[in-house]
């Protein structure tokens, strides 16, 4: 008998076709009425789950881009709930940021009215789409309930001393008048407007995430096997991190020392010169002692360096250009004077801002010494072996090795400055005093003890990963809570004053212009020193958006909370999230911030793990026209409009058939009509059933009801895998299947028909929501089946029926086996030869050949 709700009394639906729409707006009805996904409380024992999709941008409505997303998050929260879990699935908008201010400029209206009539639009179409969310916990982080939590954040990060401001160069877009995070720039250009970003000095607020450089990386161990390996190479790859030692190398007329990093320390003895960032404080410091003609040529450098991006700066194939500061570097091993230069592929915020060029063994640094006629020493011989015996190879005062009995080849090998091709292999020293002879590994050990006995270095590790710059110059966005003294002091607004709201925006021009639009709000702007009561200024900027969201999966716990961020006891319960569902151009940018915020959070005892994502799903892209679905490309096809005809749950059916998760689709391939009419089939072989609920299914046809637990036995694996299109099909199989039962033998009355309907319409609900639940109901049972618990597969019905093979041996039957059906050829070779009849056949023989035809025949000839 079935394992369901009691049956409903009200009779089935009656009559007419199957209407997608009519469906829809019945059962979001009713949803909206019972608000049966609500994650249970404190009472409830079931285990828990917690599922989350990356939460959107309301930038006018939702696009297929985004239905591809939220249908894969809510496969996976209604399939957890089936499987009898207490579901925590919520929804909120990321509603700060730049398009919103922007399109409030075009069109002169308040960028908070242009966010919520948006917000609103989404909230109706994601109802429309069947998404199960938990209604009760929305939250819009431009709301001062949440970024009130921002500040707080922030407070506690100053408080730290992981929250900072100084001035460098910085990322500056000049379209929006907003500095960037390097994360934001992608080829050289913004990432949201696609203009070219330019360099500008700026005084900027920092997060300190360079301190937690070595647990980003580290912890990455622990998300191996759950999140995609492409997304743990990139953030590797973002950290950089590098080991090797700092070297501290004195200037002639400058007081104190200059410190850089090597990961090649053992090379020292090869630097020929020295290069430093132009746009440095220490270039500018040592451009102002050098002659009124090097100051010119610097400073026209300068301004040349200022339009130019990273990314070309560090481009290996253009030109290498620079300006000689006329000024000297010490080497501290040897005392050799090495003269400095700036040059662009040297970057400020990068390392210490300065390299000691190696030329010989360095390809950046052979090319600039190639284009100035600077000296080339070679240190390592890349020829020698790192084992064994050690050949002495003596250089003339050039670097040119002097062996008479070398030849040409070998010698030219060996000469970088005539090849133009440096020698960064493994080999032996060289031309380096006292490490002569020492391989790579031991000459860095011996470097770096003779640094360290003379003050002049030590063992250090080095990070691409910069300090998270979340100053921006826009006025939607959290304001920075800090406060500007009459006596130069900085102090932070104290927590009783918070949350410190952004002023009105009437009267105010949000016109992009290099300043905050908050520095023209002039009420605003003054307060008083909570120290001395003394007049004092607000801090201008505003904090970037990926504050915003690096802990609202959080804030999801207790999202009206007025006394706390977030309560500690109910992340013990939920967090980490479970399952994170999203895009995976968030692979750095969100991902490594939250990740960074996270550990803050453990470290401040509010959490009692490191990591804020179990398990993330990484989506491919929807394309249109061979692009990216993008309101800014002008591509789109708009989410709502689609859902009309032929429904959302053809539409979301459509997209989950149309191939892995993490692969793109073109939405010209996907076929809503086709999974339209499967759907309509699956209503229809519903509607075709005469028995009752109570009916007894043991008693159906057993083929049948193979095929139906089958599907039962494989389909939550195959979820847990992603893999919900292979689910889909086999779903269509099951449809088909039932469909031929009804069309013969006892037909429409087979006990097996409405097993495989039932269990047809609670696997259909992760998928088509709105349709599953009207088959239920035509089925005799009360709502929701979103709630029913995932039948359990009869055991019996899944072995696995056999057929008879044959074995043959040079053309002779030697033996019969019985096998599995589905059998494949590699399984069943193997087990063939294994058997003793077979064995006997052979009589020692070698197999020359084997012909395999799984599941009925195999045929070996001998030699």
């Amino acid at each position: 008998m079935s394992q369901t709700s009691p049956p409903d009394t009200a009779a089935p639906a009656e009559g007419g076709g199957y209407d997608a729409y009519a469906i829809q707006q019945k059962w979001q009805a009713r949803w909206a009425e019972a608000d049966p996904f609500r994650a249970g409380g404190d009472t409830d024992t079931r285990p828990r789950k917690y599922v989350l999709g990356m939460f959107p941008y309301p930038s006018g409505d939702l696009h297929m881009g985004h239905a591809e997303s939220y249908a894969y998050v809510d496969v996976v929260a209604r399939f957890w709930r089936h499987r009898g879990y207490n579901v925590l699935n919520p929804i909120g908008w990321d509603s700060f940021g730049l398009p919103a201010e922007n399109a409030a400029i075009q069109r002169g209206a308040d960028p908070g009215e242009w966010t919520y009539a948006n917000i609103a639009q989404h909230k109706k179409s994601f109802r429309a789409y069947g998404s199960s969310y938990d209604w009760s916990r929305i939250l819009h982080t431009s709301d001062p309930e949440y970024y009130r939590w921002n500040q707080w954040l922030f407070q506690r990060l100053y408080e730290r001393g992981l929250a900072y401001r100084k001035e460098s160069p910085v990322n500056w877009c000049p379209n929006d008048q907003t500095v960037l995070a390097n994360e934001q720039v992608v080829d050289g250009r913004c990432e949201r407007c696609g203009t070219e970003v330019v360099k500008k000095k700026l005084t900027q607020w920092y997060f300190k995430i360079t301190d937690y450089a070595d647990r980003l990386l580290d912890d990455l161990n622990q998300l191996e096997g759950f999140w995609p390996q492409k997304v743990i190479r990139m953030q590797r790859n973002w950290i950089g991190r590098s080991v090797g030692a700092d070297i501290d190398f004195g200037i002639e007329g400058h007081e104190g020392t200059v410190t850089v990093f090597s990961t090649r320390p053992d090379t020292l003895h090869g630097a020929t010169f020295f290069v430093v960032a132009p746009d440095s404080d220490l270039a500018a410091e040592l451009a102002a002692g050098s002659s009124a003609e090097v100051r010119m040529r610097f400073q026209d450098y300068l301004e040349s360096v200022g339009r130019e991006t990273d990314i070309e700066r560090q481009s290996t194939d253009r030109p290498k250009t620079g300006v000689f500061l006329e000024r000297y570097a010490i080497n501290p091993i040897n005392g050799e004077r090495l003269p400095i230069w700036a040059a662009d592929y040297v970057l400020a915020d990068y390392g210490h801002g300065a390299v000691m060029a190696v030329p010989a063994h360095d390809q950046r640094d052979l090319d600039f010494a190639r284009a100035f006629d600077l000296p080339v020493k070679v240190v390592v011989d890349t020829t020698a072996p790192v084992t064994g015996a050690i050949p002495v190879i003596e250089l003339d005062e050039s670097g040119v090795p002097i062996d008479p009995g070398a030849d040409e080849a070998a010698l030219a090998a060996l000469d970088p400055a005539k090849t133009g091709i440096a020698l960064t292999g493994e080999g032996r020293m060289i031309n380096s005093g006292s490490l002569d002879g020492l391989s790579k590994r031991n000459a860095i050990a011996r470097i770096i003890d003779q640094l360290a006995a003379l003050g002049a270095g030590r063992a250090s590790k080095s990070y691409r990963l910069r300090d998270w710059l979340i100053s921006r110059q826009r006025f939607w966005g959290t304001p920075i809570p800090m406060i500007h003294t009459a006596d130069d002091r900085i102090v932070p607004v104290p927590d009783d004053q918070l949350p410190l709201t952004l002023p009105d925006v009437q009267g105010l021009d949000l016109t992009p212009k290099g300043t905050s639009p908050l520095g023209g709000a002039a009420e605003w702007m003054q307060t008083t020193d909570p120290e001395t009561g003394e007049p004092a200024l607000r801090d201008p900027d505003t904090m970037d958006t990926f504050v915003d969201s690096s802990w609202y999966f959080l804030r999801f716990l207790s999202p009206g909370d007025p006394d706390k961020a977030f309560s500690t006891q109910l992340a013990d319960r939920w967090a980490p999230v479970d399952s994170y569902i999203g895009g995976v151009e968030h692979a750095i940018l969100h991902l490594l911030y939250a990740r960074f915020i996270t550990k803050v959070l453990f470290d401040m005892g509010l959490v009692d793990f490191t990591e804020p994502f179990t398990s993330l799903v990484n989506q491919g892209m929807v394309l249109l026209s061979g692009s990216k679905m993008s309101k800014s490309k002008g591509n789109l096809v708009e989410f709502a409009s689609s859902m009309i005809d032929p429904g959302a749950d053809a539409v979301r059916v459509a997209i989950a058939f149309a191939g892995p998760v993490e692969d793109d689709i073109h939405w010209e391939d996907v076929s809503t009509t086709g999974a339209q009419k499967f759907l309509a089939r699956a209503w229809r072989v519903v509607k075709d059933i005469t028995s009752a609920p109570d009916v007894i299914w043991a008693e159906g046809d057993q083929a049948l009801r193979r095929v139906t637990h089958r599907v039962l036995a494989d389909a939550p694996g195959l979820i847990e895998q992603t893999k919900f299109n292979v689910v889909v099909a086999r779903l269509m199989e099951l449809v088909n299947a039932t469909r031929k039962t009804i069309d013969s033998g006892a037909g429409p009355a087979d006990p097996a028909v409405r097993e495989a309907a039932e269990a047809t319409a609670m696997i259909l609900d992760l998928f088509a929501p709105h349709t599953a639940e009207e088959m239920w109901e035509i089925l005799g049972y009360r709502p929701f089946v979103g709630l029913v618990t995932w039948r359990t597969p009869d055991p019996t019905l899944l072995v696995e029926e056999s057929v008879t093979a044959v074995v043959q041996v040079d053309g002779k039957v030697r033996a019969t086996l019985e096998v599995p059906t589905r059998i494949d050829g590699a399984e069943l070779e193997r087990i063939a030869r294994a058997d003793d009849r077979v064995l006997r056949a052979l009589a020692g023989r070698e197999i020359a050949r084997a012909v395999v035809r799984p599941p009925k025949v195999v045929s070996f000839t001998t030699r």
